[in-house]
Order: C-alpha cells, then sequence, then structure tokens
C-alpha cells in the first residue's frame, strides 16, 4: 500500500474517530426523533443534492434498513445523472423549488425530513428546511460545521442548514472536501464526505431500530434480496406498510 493510500485511510478513520466522540449526543437525539415518527405511523423523508444525494439513497430501500424510509426526489438533482452534471449544481441556487417540492409530496405535519447538504449554504437546503419546519415537520441536518463562517450564504436570510434543523449532526468535513494533497494535483482530493455522511444516517437508523426494539415495538426492516426467503418478506414488510411508502406502486 502506497503512503497516500495510507494517509487516505487514516483521514478516513480520524473523522469517524471524531464522530464515534463528539457527535453521540446529537446522533441519539436524531434517532429517538426517527424512533418516534416510526412508532407513530409518521412519513420519513431524506433529502441530498449532488453527491450528498448518496448519504440520502443509502438508507433507503436496502437490506437491514427500515422499510419507511423515502427518498424526496428533486428532478434533476439526485446524484450526478442529469446532463449536464452541472445543472444540478445550478438548481440548489434556484428559489422556490424546494417548497414546490415539498409541497407535491404526501408531507405532512409531524412528519420527518432528513436533509443533508455538505456546506449547508446553498439555497436549496436552507429552504427545504425551513419550509418543513414551517409546515410542522421535524428536521434534522446532515452537514459540516466547518462551512459556516468560512463561507456565505446563499439563500437571503444569511443563515444555513444548521440554523433550520430541530437537530443537527456535524460531518466533521473540512472547507473543500479534500484530505490529500501532492505537489503536482494542482488541488486538493481524497473526500471523505461520503463516508462520514453515511456512517451518520447508519448510526442514526441503527439506534432508532434498537429503540424501537427495547419498546417492544418489531421495526419494519428489509431482509437481503440475496437470501432465501428474503424477497417474500420484502414483499410482505412493503404490503403491510404501504401507507408509508412512495417508492414502491
Amino acid at each position: 500500500m502506497s503512503e497516500l493510500v495510507g494517509r487516505y485511510l487514516d483521514a478516513a478513520t480520524a473523522h469517524l474517530e471524531r464522530i464515534r466522540a463528539e457527535e453521540g449526543e446529537n446522533i441519539e437525539a436524531a434517532a429517538e426523533l426517527l424512533a418516534e415518527a416510526v412508532e407513530h405511523g409518521r412519513r420519513i423523508f431524506t433529502y441530498g443534492a449532488g453527491h450528498s444525494s448518496l448519504a440520502a439513497q443509502d438508507v433507503v430501500y436496502r437490506a437491514g434498513g427500515l422499510v419507511v424510509m423515502n427518498l424526496l426526489n428533486v428532478p434533476g438533482m439526485t446524484g450526478v445523472n442529469v446532463m449536464p452534471a452541472h445543472l444540478g449544481s445550478a438548481l440548489e441556487r434556484v428559489s422556490g423549488l424546494a417548497t414546490t417540492t415539498l409541497d407535491l409530496t404526501p408531507a405532512r405535519s409531524g412528519d420527518l425530513l432528513f436533509v443533508i447538504s455538505l456546506s449547508g449554504r446553498q439555497v436549496m437546503p436552507v429552504e427545504l428546511a425551513r419550509h418543513a419546519r414551517d409546515r410542522g415537520m421535524k428536521v434534522i441536518g446532515v452537514t459540516s460545521l466547518a462551512y459556516p463562517g468560512a463561507v456565505t450564504s446563499n439563500h437571503p436570510s444569511g443563515t444555513y442548514l444548521k440554523d433550520n434543523c430541530d437537530v443537527v449532526l456535524d460531518s466533521k468535513i473540512g472547507v473543500g472536501d479534500g484530505e490529500l494533497d501532492h505537489p503536482g494535483a494542482g488541488a486538493p482530493f481524497g473526500s471523505v464526505s461520503t463516508i462520514t455522511t453515511s456512517a451518520l444516517m447508519q448510526a442514526v437508523t441503527a439506534s432508532a431500530i434498537a429503540k424501537l426494539a427495547d419498546r417492544g415495538i418489531t421495526p419494519p426492516l428489509f431482509r437481503s434480496g440475496n437470501v432465501d426467503g428474503g424477497t417474500e418478506w420484502n414483499n410482505k414488510v412493503i404490503a403491510d406498510n404501504a401507507d408509508r411508502i412512495f417508492y414502491a406502486w
């Protein structure tokens, strides 16, 4: 293994260790909101733009995950599948898109929304979080607290995602999202933001599942479709929770 690869893995490990040491209380607070939403029949949505959408998708329709997690899909902003790819970045700056999108979903007061944005500075995540709370939803923000103060907010309010949430989870990522450097590279590289953000989402989900089980509530979980009986199990839990699932026909 090269020295550079070792540096990258060390950086990823260090960020996860910081999350373990510093974010435990926030993870448990977010897990409590998630457990309550599952227990009381509320709708649960996850949102992220661009690469932040990877962590949002990571907890939706997957083995070992909660059946009732739904991706809030804003056309042109989920991943980098839109052409041209930078259209997604431009759409994040468009006012009104967040409110219109949320208003056209089945979301209602009391529901739960995860908003994932590394910088937390763009119009879309800030507007989405603000509008969701105005509608009576609970909002969990997953962001880097290194960005506010280091970069300006693009939202007219001057606020960041962190300012418009019920619970904030800090991914610990430094400004610029690059952990490595090389004299011939010309720019930082080696992002670990997907690793830390996905770890936060999975940690919250795992804690919420345990909280439900501790209360005597069987959490609605997927099994792997690659084990015998998995598909049949999944078809049943989808049918049993159809009123809170919006990714299945």
